[in-house]
Protein backbone atom coordinates (compact mmCIF):
# COMPACT_ATOMS: atom_id res chain seq x y z
CA UNK A 1 0.00 0.00 0.00
CA UNK A 2 1.48 3.39 -0.88
CA UNK A 3 2.21 5.96 1.71
CA UNK A 4 0.50 9.06 1.78
CA UNK A 5 3.95 11.07 0.69
CA UNK A 6 3.60 8.97 -1.94
CA UNK A 7 0.09 9.39 -3.40
CA UNK A 8 0.32 13.31 -2.69
CA UNK A 9 3.75 13.22 -4.95
CA UNK A 10 1.78 11.08 -8.10
CA UNK A 11 -1.02 13.74 -7.95
CA UNK A 12 1.03 16.26 -8.11
CA UNK A 13 2.66 14.72 -11.21
CA UNK A 14 -0.21 14.63 -12.62
CA UNK A 15 -0.98 17.91 -11.78
CA UNK A 16 2.33 19.25 -13.04
CA UNK A 17 3.38 17.12 -15.74
CA UNK A 18 3.82 19.96 -18.16
CA UNK A 19 3.85 22.95 -16.10
CA UNK A 20 7.38 24.27 -17.18
CA UNK A 21 8.55 24.41 -20.84
CA UNK A 22 11.26 21.61 -19.91
CA UNK A 23 9.42 19.35 -18.92
CA UNK A 24 10.89 16.84 -16.15
CA UNK A 25 12.51 13.47 -18.03
CA UNK A 26 11.81 10.26 -16.03
CA UNK A 27 14.54 10.26 -13.93
CA UNK A 28 13.47 14.51 -12.71
CA UNK A 29 11.31 14.03 -9.69
CA UNK A 30 7.81 16.16 -10.32
CA UNK A 31 7.81 19.29 -7.99
CA UNK A 32 6.16 18.51 -4.44
CA UNK A 33 5.13 19.99 -1.20
CA UNK A 34 7.85 22.40 -0.46
CA UNK A 35 9.71 23.18 -3.34
CA UNK A 36 9.32 26.47 -5.33
CA UNK A 37 7.75 26.85 -8.74
CA UNK A 38 7.12 29.55 -10.57
CA UNK A 39 4.10 30.74 -12.96
CA UNK A 40 2.12 33.33 -14.54
CA UNK A 41 -0.54 35.51 -12.74
CA UNK A 42 -4.05 34.58 -14.68
CA UNK A 43 -6.57 36.40 -12.39
CA UNK A 44 -6.86 38.07 -9.55
CA UNK A 45 -10.25 37.37 -7.20
CA UNK A 46 -11.34 38.99 -4.28
CA UNK A 47 -8.99 36.93 -1.80
CA UNK A 48 -7.11 34.69 -3.75
CA UNK A 49 -4.29 35.06 -7.18
CA UNK A 50 -4.69 32.66 -9.68
CA UNK A 51 -1.04 31.08 -11.30
CA UNK A 52 -0.91 29.15 -14.63
CA UNK A 53 2.29 26.81 -13.49
CA UNK A 54 2.20 25.54 -17.45
CA UNK A 55 0.14 23.00 -18.95
CA UNK A 56 -3.36 21.94 -17.15
CA UNK A 57 -1.59 23.39 -13.86
CA UNK A 58 -3.10 26.15 -11.69
CA UNK A 59 -2.11 27.41 -8.71
CA UNK A 60 -3.92 29.96 -6.32
CA UNK A 61 -2.14 31.77 -3.51
CA UNK A 62 -3.86 34.03 -0.88
CA UNK A 63 -3.72 37.73 -1.96
CA UNK A 64 -2.53 38.47 1.55
CA UNK A 65 1.11 36.83 0.87
CA UNK A 66 1.15 39.01 -2.25
CA UNK A 67 0.76 42.30 -0.46
CA UNK A 68 2.82 44.98 0.97
CA UNK A 69 2.72 45.96 4.71
CA UNK A 70 0.03 48.83 3.69
CA UNK A 71 -1.95 45.94 1.95
CA UNK A 72 -1.35 47.14 -1.60
CA UNK A 73 -0.94 44.03 -4.00
CA UNK A 74 2.17 43.88 -5.65
CA UNK A 75 1.41 41.95 -8.23
CA UNK A 76 -1.21 42.37 -11.93
CA UNK A 77 -1.96 40.24 -14.56
CA UNK A 78 0.50 38.72 -16.49
CA UNK A 79 3.49 39.09 -14.06
CA UNK A 80 5.45 36.13 -13.03
CA UNK A 81 5.64 35.05 -9.87
CA UNK A 82 8.21 32.58 -7.65
CA UNK A 83 6.27 30.39 -4.55
CA UNK A 84 6.48 27.09 -2.87
CA UNK A 85 3.99 24.52 -2.89
CA UNK A 86 1.88 23.94 0.49
CA UNK A 87 -0.26 20.85 -0.46
CA UNK A 88 -4.00 20.97 -2.92
CA UNK A 89 -6.94 22.51 -2.90
CA UNK A 90 -9.21 19.65 -0.97
CA UNK A 91 -12.26 21.38 -3.28
CA UNK A 92 -11.03 22.55 -6.62
CA UNK A 93 -7.61 20.22 -6.66
CA UNK A 94 -5.71 23.42 -7.71
CA UNK A 95 -2.38 23.59 -6.29
CA UNK A 96 -1.52 25.50 -2.78
CA UNK A 97 1.29 28.15 -2.74
CA UNK A 98 2.74 30.21 -0.34
CA UNK A 99 4.57 33.26 -0.91
CA UNK A 100 4.95 34.04 2.96
CA UNK A 101 3.81 31.76 5.56
CA UNK A 102 2.62 33.72 9.23
CA UNK A 103 1.45 37.02 7.51
CA UNK A 104 -1.63 37.22 10.00
CA UNK A 105 -4.69 35.67 9.96
CA UNK A 106 -6.89 33.15 12.31
CA UNK A 107 -5.54 29.91 11.32
CA UNK A 108 -1.70 31.51 11.39
CA UNK A 109 -1.31 28.63 14.20
CA UNK A 110 -2.03 25.90 11.52
CA UNK A 111 -0.04 27.57 9.05
CA UNK A 112 3.01 27.50 11.20
CA UNK A 113 2.28 23.64 12.04
CA UNK A 114 2.32 23.50 7.92
CA UNK A 115 5.39 25.44 7.64
CA UNK A 116 7.54 23.34 9.99
CA UNK A 117 6.45 20.11 8.77
CA UNK A 118 7.03 21.26 4.70
CA UNK A 119 10.41 22.89 5.84
CA UNK A 120 8.94 26.03 4.38
CA UNK A 121 9.99 29.67 5.58
CA UNK A 122 7.66 31.97 7.42
CA UNK A 123 7.39 35.54 7.54
CA UNK A 124 7.91 37.52 11.16
CA UNK A 125 8.21 41.01 13.12
CA UNK A 126 11.40 41.74 15.03
CA UNK A 127 9.24 42.98 18.46
CA UNK A 128 11.82 43.54 20.43
CA UNK A 129 15.19 42.07 21.94
CA UNK A 130 15.09 40.15 24.86
CA UNK A 131 17.59 38.05 26.86
CA UNK A 132 20.06 35.76 24.42
CA UNK A 133 18.08 37.43 21.21
CA UNK A 134 15.02 38.19 19.57
CA UNK A 135 11.35 38.28 20.20
CA UNK A 136 9.36 38.00 17.14
CA UNK A 137 5.72 38.47 16.28
CA UNK A 138 4.48 35.90 13.65
CA UNK A 139 0.59 36.90 13.17
CA UNK A 140 -0.65 37.06 16.71
CA UNK A 141 2.09 34.22 17.74
CA UNK A 142 5.36 35.24 19.52
CA UNK A 143 8.39 33.35 18.81
CA UNK A 144 12.06 33.42 19.92
CA UNK A 145 14.72 33.56 17.23
CA UNK A 146 19.14 32.82 19.57
CA UNK A 147 21.04 35.96 18.83
CA UNK A 148 23.18 33.27 17.24
CA UNK A 149 21.04 32.45 14.44
CA UNK A 150 19.44 36.26 13.71
CA UNK A 151 22.36 36.32 10.85
CA UNK A 152 25.09 34.92 9.26
CA UNK A 153 27.86 36.46 10.91
CA UNK A 154 27.50 37.80 14.80
CA UNK A 155 25.29 41.40 15.10
CA UNK A 156 26.58 43.62 17.57
CA UNK A 157 23.72 45.62 18.08
CA UNK A 158 20.30 43.51 17.57
CA UNK A 159 18.46 46.47 18.28
CA UNK A 160 18.95 47.45 14.72
CA UNK A 161 16.82 44.74 13.58
CA UNK A 162 13.56 45.95 15.96
CA UNK A 163 10.31 46.31 13.40
CA UNK A 164 11.81 44.60 10.51
CA UNK A 165 9.87 42.12 8.72
CA UNK A 166 12.25 38.82 8.36
CA UNK A 167 12.19 35.27 6.84
CA UNK A 168 12.82 32.38 9.47
CA UNK A 169 12.71 29.02 9.32
CA UNK A 170 11.28 27.18 12.25
CA UNK A 171 13.64 24.86 13.78
CA UNK A 172 12.07 24.29 16.73
CA UNK A 173 7.80 23.57 17.68
CA UNK A 174 6.53 22.31 20.80
CA UNK A 175 3.32 22.33 21.02
CA UNK A 176 2.24 24.59 24.66
CA UNK A 177 -1.48 25.60 25.31
CA UNK A 178 -3.52 25.68 22.56
CA UNK A 179 -0.94 27.61 20.60
CA UNK A 180 2.74 26.13 19.72
CA UNK A 181 6.26 27.47 20.77
CA UNK A 182 8.37 28.61 18.46
CA UNK A 183 12.03 28.58 17.71
CA UNK A 184 13.48 30.24 14.42
CA UNK A 185 16.43 30.30 12.65
CA UNK A 186 16.75 33.42 10.06
CA UNK A 187 20.36 32.24 9.71
CA UNK A 188 19.52 28.98 8.10
CA UNK A 189 17.74 30.68 5.34
CA UNK A 190 20.55 32.94 4.55
CA UNK A 191 22.75 29.62 4.47
CA UNK A 192 20.56 28.25 2.07
CA UNK A 193 20.29 31.42 0.05
CA UNK A 194 24.28 31.45 -0.20
CA UNK A 195 24.78 28.14 -1.13
CA UNK A 196 22.05 28.51 -3.92
CA UNK A 197 24.31 31.26 -5.34
CA UNK A 198 27.54 29.70 -4.42
CA UNK A 199 26.47 27.04 -7.03
CA UNK A 200 25.38 29.12 -9.22
CA UNK A 201 28.58 31.14 -9.11
CA UNK A 202 30.94 27.92 -9.71
CA UNK A 203 28.26 27.24 -13.00
CA UNK A 204 30.17 30.04 -14.08
CA UNK A 205 33.69 29.94 -12.77
CA UNK A 206 35.76 28.45 -15.04
CA UNK A 207 39.47 28.80 -15.59
CA UNK A 208 40.23 31.79 -18.38
CA UNK A 209 36.58 33.13 -17.65
CA UNK A 210 36.26 37.13 -17.03
CA UNK A 211 34.13 37.83 -14.06
CA UNK A 212 32.70 40.95 -11.93
CA UNK A 213 33.28 41.23 -8.35
CA UNK A 214 33.47 43.35 -5.51
CA UNK A 215 35.92 43.96 -3.35
CA UNK A 216 35.63 42.63 0.27
CA UNK A 217 38.62 43.37 2.11
CA UNK A 218 42.26 44.03 1.82
CA UNK A 219 45.61 42.89 2.63
CA UNK A 220 49.31 43.66 2.51
CA UNK A 221 49.72 39.90 -0.11
CA UNK A 222 46.22 40.98 -1.99
CA UNK A 223 42.68 41.58 -2.11
CA UNK A 224 39.13 39.40 -1.35
CA UNK A 225 36.51 39.38 -3.97
CA UNK A 226 33.09 38.35 -3.94
CA UNK A 227 32.05 36.52 -7.50
CA UNK A 228 28.56 36.49 -6.19
CA UNK A 229 28.45 33.47 -3.72
CA UNK A 230 31.76 32.32 -4.22
CA UNK A 231 34.79 34.50 -2.60
CA UNK A 232 38.73 34.54 -5.16
CA UNK A 233 41.61 36.00 -4.13
CA UNK A 234 43.47 38.63 -6.14
CA UNK A 235 47.22 38.21 -5.24
CA UNK A 236 49.28 41.67 -5.39
CA UNK A 237 51.68 40.36 -7.86
CA UNK A 238 48.30 40.10 -10.34
CA UNK A 239 46.71 43.34 -10.02
CA UNK A 240 48.93 45.70 -13.05
CA UNK A 241 52.03 44.95 -14.88
CA UNK A 242 53.46 47.60 -12.77
CA UNK A 243 55.19 47.19 -9.13
CA UNK A 244 52.36 47.43 -6.71
CA UNK A 245 53.47 47.52 -2.77
CA UNK A 246 50.35 47.11 -1.60
CA UNK A 247 46.47 46.87 -3.12
CA UNK A 248 45.12 49.86 -1.34
CA UNK A 249 47.34 51.92 -4.08
CA UNK A 250 44.55 50.49 -6.45
CA UNK A 251 42.00 49.45 -4.99
CA UNK A 252 39.05 49.78 -2.58
CA UNK A 253 36.55 48.17 -0.50
CA UNK A 254 33.45 47.81 -2.19
CA UNK A 255 34.67 48.39 -5.69
CA UNK A 256 33.79 46.41 -7.86
CA UNK A 257 35.96 45.31 -10.82
CA UNK A 258 36.72 42.82 -13.69
CA UNK A 259 38.87 40.02 -13.38
CA UNK A 260 39.85 37.00 -15.02
CA UNK A 261 39.66 33.51 -13.17
CA UNK A 262 43.21 32.23 -12.91
CA UNK A 263 43.31 29.39 -11.21
CA UNK A 264 40.93 27.05 -9.93
CA UNK A 265 42.58 24.80 -6.72
CA UNK A 266 40.83 22.20 -4.00
CA UNK A 267 40.56 23.56 -0.53
CA UNK A 268 39.29 22.48 2.71
CA UNK A 269 36.30 21.75 3.69
CA UNK A 270 35.40 21.15 -0.30
CA UNK A 271 35.96 24.44 -1.09
CA UNK A 272 37.67 25.62 -4.17
CA UNK A 273 40.55 28.03 -3.92
CA UNK A 274 39.97 30.85 -6.65
CA UNK A 275 42.98 32.28 -8.02
CA UNK A 276 42.14 35.99 -10.00
CA UNK A 277 44.02 37.83 -12.21
CA UNK A 278 43.33 41.85 -13.14
CA UNK A 279 46.54 41.62 -15.05
CA UNK A 280 45.63 39.39 -17.46
CA UNK A 281 43.25 41.75 -18.64
CA UNK A 282 45.53 44.24 -19.51
CA UNK A 283 48.01 44.58 -22.86
CA UNK A 284 51.73 43.83 -21.64
CA UNK A 285 53.76 46.88 -21.30
CA UNK A 286 56.85 44.72 -23.51
CA UNK A 287 53.94 44.37 -26.48
CA UNK A 288 55.98 46.74 -28.84
CA UNK A 289 58.55 47.91 -26.43
CA UNK A 290 61.47 47.68 -29.03
CA UNK A 291 59.17 50.16 -31.28
CA UNK A 292 58.48 52.36 -28.70
CA UNK A 293 61.82 52.45 -27.18
CA UNK A 294 64.37 51.49 -29.84
CA UNK A 295 68.19 51.96 -28.51
CA UNK A 296 68.84 55.67 -27.67
CA UNK A 297 65.78 57.11 -26.93
CA UNK A 298 66.40 59.22 -24.28
CA UNK A 299 63.79 59.90 -21.44
CA UNK A 300 63.71 59.91 -17.66
CA UNK A 301 62.71 57.46 -15.57
CA UNK A 302 62.18 56.76 -11.48
CA UNK A 303 64.56 54.75 -9.91
CA UNK A 304 62.24 51.64 -8.11
CA UNK A 305 65.13 49.00 -6.92
CA UNK A 306 68.56 49.10 -5.52
CA UNK A 307 70.18 45.95 -6.39
CA UNK A 308 74.38 45.23 -6.08
CA UNK A 309 74.88 45.54 -10.15
CA UNK A 310 72.45 48.25 -10.60
CA UNK A 311 69.39 50.20 -10.19
CA UNK A 312 66.20 49.21 -12.12
CA UNK A 313 64.37 52.36 -13.32
CA UNK A 314 60.69 52.49 -14.66
CA UNK A 315 60.36 54.01 -17.92
CA UNK A 316 56.90 53.32 -18.46
CA UNK A 317 54.14 51.49 -16.39
CA UNK A 318 55.14 48.04 -15.63
CA UNK A 319 58.05 48.54 -17.77
CA UNK A 320 61.84 48.19 -15.55
CA UNK A 321 65.26 48.56 -17.39
CA UNK A 322 68.59 47.98 -15.64
CA UNK A 323 71.20 50.90 -15.13
CA UNK A 324 74.02 48.57 -14.89
CA UNK A 325 76.30 49.85 -11.54
CA UNK A 326 79.13 50.26 -14.00
CA UNK A 327 77.29 52.97 -16.18
CA UNK A 328 76.96 54.75 -12.84
CA UNK A 329 80.81 55.95 -11.76
CA UNK A 330 81.98 56.28 -15.89
CA UNK A 331 85.46 56.27 -15.06
CA UNK A 332 85.05 55.94 -11.07
CA UNK A 333 84.60 52.52 -8.93
CA UNK A 334 81.19 52.28 -7.61
CA UNK A 335 80.36 49.62 -4.90
CA UNK A 336 76.82 49.96 -4.96
CA UNK A 337 73.88 52.29 -6.78
CA UNK A 338 73.41 53.57 -3.49
CA UNK A 339 76.16 55.39 -3.20
CA UNK A 340 75.13 57.57 -6.05
CA UNK A 341 71.22 57.62 -6.66
CA UNK A 342 67.95 56.48 -4.41
CA UNK A 343 64.88 55.27 -4.63
CA UNK A 344 62.40 57.42 -5.90
CA UNK A 345 64.97 59.53 -7.87
CA UNK A 346 64.09 60.44 -11.65
CA UNK A 347 67.38 60.22 -13.85
CA UNK A 348 67.96 61.11 -17.54
CA UNK A 349 68.43 57.81 -19.22
CA UNK A 350 69.63 56.21 -22.75
CA UNK A 351 68.22 52.83 -24.17
CA UNK A 352 71.50 51.03 -24.55
CA UNK A 353 69.45 47.93 -25.77
CA UNK A 354 65.83 46.16 -25.88
CA UNK A 355 65.22 42.14 -25.74
CA UNK A 356 61.36 41.66 -25.29
CA UNK A 357 61.99 37.95 -25.92
CA UNK A 358 63.84 38.39 -22.96
CA UNK A 359 61.98 41.11 -20.79
CA UNK A 360 64.93 43.05 -20.57
CA UNK A 361 65.96 46.52 -21.49
CA UNK A 362 70.05 48.26 -20.51
CA UNK A 363 70.41 51.86 -19.92
CA UNK A 364 72.86 54.06 -19.53
CA UNK A 365 72.63 57.85 -18.35
CA UNK A 366 71.78 60.32 -21.16
CA UNK A 367 74.95 62.79 -21.37
CA UNK A 368 72.98 65.50 -19.61
CA UNK A 369 73.08 63.79 -16.40
CA UNK A 370 76.36 62.06 -16.91
CA UNK A 371 78.31 63.91 -14.98
CA UNK A 372 75.97 64.25 -12.03
CA UNK A 373 76.50 60.59 -10.44
CA UNK A 374 80.53 61.37 -10.94
CA UNK A 375 80.00 64.16 -8.86
CA UNK A 376 78.26 62.08 -5.98
CA UNK A 377 81.13 59.89 -6.07
CA UNK A 378 83.84 62.19 -5.84
CA UNK A 379 82.08 63.94 -3.06
CA UNK A 380 81.20 60.77 -1.24
CA UNK A 381 85.02 59.58 -1.76
CA UNK A 382 86.55 62.63 -0.83
CA UNK A 383 84.74 62.63 2.65
CA UNK A 384 81.50 65.11 2.03
CA UNK A 385 79.38 62.09 2.46
CA UNK A 386 76.62 61.97 5.25
CA UNK A 387 79.09 60.27 7.73
CA UNK A 388 82.15 62.21 6.69
CA UNK A 389 80.48 66.01 6.54
CA UNK A 390 81.38 67.33 9.91
CA UNK A 391 85.17 66.20 9.37
CA UNK A 392 85.61 67.58 5.96
CA UNK A 393 83.84 70.99 6.49
CA UNK A 394 86.13 71.51 10.20
CA UNK A 395 89.43 70.41 8.57
CA UNK A 396 88.38 73.13 6.35
CA UNK A 397 87.85 75.67 8.92
CA UNK A 398 91.46 74.73 10.36
CA UNK A 399 93.44 74.90 7.57
CA UNK A 400 91.99 78.48 6.47
CA UNK A 401 92.64 79.74 10.35
CA UNK A 402 96.39 78.10 10.04
CA UNK A 403 96.41 80.56 6.80
CA UNK A 404 95.58 83.34 8.44
CA UNK A 405 98.26 83.38 11.32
Amino acid sequence: MKSREEAEREQFAALLDRYSPGRPGPAEAAPGPGDTVSGQVLEIGAEAVFVDLGGKAEGVIDKLELSDPDGHLTVAVGDTIEAQIAGTDPESGAVRLRKRLGRGGAEVAAEVREAHALGLAVEGRVARVVKGGLEVEIGSLRAFCPASQADLRYVENLEELVGRRLEFRITRLEEGRGRPNLVLSRRALLEEEARAREAEARERLKVGAIVTGTVTSLTSYGAFLDLGGVEGMLHVSELAHARVTHPQELLAVGQRLEVQVARIEPGKEGRDRIALSRKALEASPWQGAEERFPAGTELTGRVKRLESFGAFVEIAPGLEGLLHVSELGRDRRVSHPREVVQLGQDLAVRVKSVEPERRRISLILAPSSAEAPAEEVERYRGGEGAAGAGFGTLGDFLKRGREGQ
